[in-house]
């Protein structure tokens, strides 16, 4: 059947062109940029375009800075494993290979996180993400590139599999962070520093982005990048973006399948994340699943197969015959205000969440690309 998804505009900028845009920049010869000495990339995990609009009051000086030039769309799925390997590698999960938050190590019943399953299942940094980083590659190249992020993240393998090759500096508070950052740029001609901060996130799904708590946090992050830009100056760059937004789902709009249920027939593995589920079918069972999906949640889903995701390009425009496997025999991506959970888990918590992503909604795709300093 003829699948109706959205479309991103063919002028729509892509997160996979930021770095090497702001790197072109640094060699004065950026389109998206002007020229700059240094450049910062600070990312705010969670702060989709649509979310900082909705709260403009609480973030003046962010607010201030958006027009409507200034947003990317983040890949698919939505969601920070994908994102964020794309932003720094410059390329697409169907390349990179990082395709959604829980994928299937093909030929195996494992579908780890993609966040920490570098140290629970043994994945390997070096060639399970498969794209080059670019902070290696610059850093071999003899530019100064850091990391800066909480001390936490320093050893992890998610960090060695797309920011290796740059110089971690752990810093706990988000103004910390846009300290240091701004130090680093400024003290290092021609550096390239990647500043995370994940802080509004971690509050988004626990309270949800439309509660009191995420608030104050985004008036902390708005605070923060008005400190970074005044540090900035004239001569070195940052950029403000994120890797995804948020939807909230409240818990009655939770969609719960498990045993008996006609849904999980032929069902072998339940990967991805509640609103962009990968489904990995039995042998032989790809089709009744998919049909199984469509007839139950077209209205609040969309609902493909692999090869209809991958003709319409959802994982870039080339997936590497490697990458191929680790993708759902058939996805689910949420377009209303729903989650779907596999209630077989013995771990309920995941269902206390309230801000969710994943999908291919604009809500959870269109991010800020905001400049600052010589950016701006």
């Amino acid at each position: 059947m003829s699948l109706s998804l959205p479309a991103d505009p063919p002028t729509a900028r892509s997160l996979t062109g930021v770095v090497p845009q702001i790197l072109s920049s640094l060699e004065g010869r950026g389109d998206w940029f002007p020229p700059a000495r240094s450049a910062v990339v600070l990312v705010v995990d969670g702060l989709g375009r649509a979310n900082l609009s909705a709260r403009a009051g609480h973030a003046r000086f962010l607010a201030q800075r958006m027009t409507k030039r200034d947003a990317a769309r983040t890949v698919f799925p939505a969601t920070t494993a994908s994102a964020l390997t794309s932003l720094l590698t410059g390329e697409a999960p169907g390349r990179h290979g990082l395709v959604g938050y829980r994928v299937r190590i093909p030929g195996t019943d494992r579908a780890p996180n993609q966040l920490k399953g570098w140290e629970t299942d043994g994945l390997d940094p070096l060639t399970w993400q498969r794209a080059e980083p670019i902070l290696e590659r610059e850093a071999a190249g003899g530019r100064p590139c850091f990391v800066v992020s909480k001390p936490m993240y320093a050893e992890t393998g998610f960090t060695a599999a797309l920011q290796r090759g740059a110089r971690f500096v752990g810093a706990a508070t988000i103004a910390e962070r846009v300290d240091v950052s701004a130090e680093l740029a400024l003290r290092h001609p021609g550096a390239l520093v990647y500043t995370y901060v994940p802080e509004l996130d971690t509050i988004a799904h626990a309270r949800g982005w439309e509660s009191d708590e995420w608030s104050a946090g985004l008036e902390v992050v708005d605070a923060a990048a008005r400190r970074l830009d005044a540090a900035m100056g004239t001569t070195a760059g940052a950029v403000v973006t994120a890797d995804h937004g948020i939807v909230d789902v409240p818990r009655h709009r939770h969609l719960l399948f498990g045993d008996g249920d006609a849904l999980v027939d032929g069902v072998r593995l339940v990967g991805g994340e509640p609103r962009m589920l990968h489904l990995y079918a039995e042998d032989g069972a790809a089709e009744d699943v998919l049909r199984t999906w469509r007839d139950a949640e077209s209205r609040r889903a969309w609902v493909m197969s692999r090869s209809e995701a991958v003709d319409a390009g959802l994982f870039g425009a080339e997936v590497d015959p490697e990458v191929t496997p680790r993708i759902g025999d058939v996805l689910v991506a949420a377009r209303a205000s729903v989650a779907y959970y596999d209630d077989r888990e013995r771990d309920k918590k995941p269902q206390n969440m309230v801000g969710q992503h994943g999908s291919l909604t604009d809500e959870e795709r269109v991010v800020p690309l905001l400049r600052l300093g010589a950016f701006a």
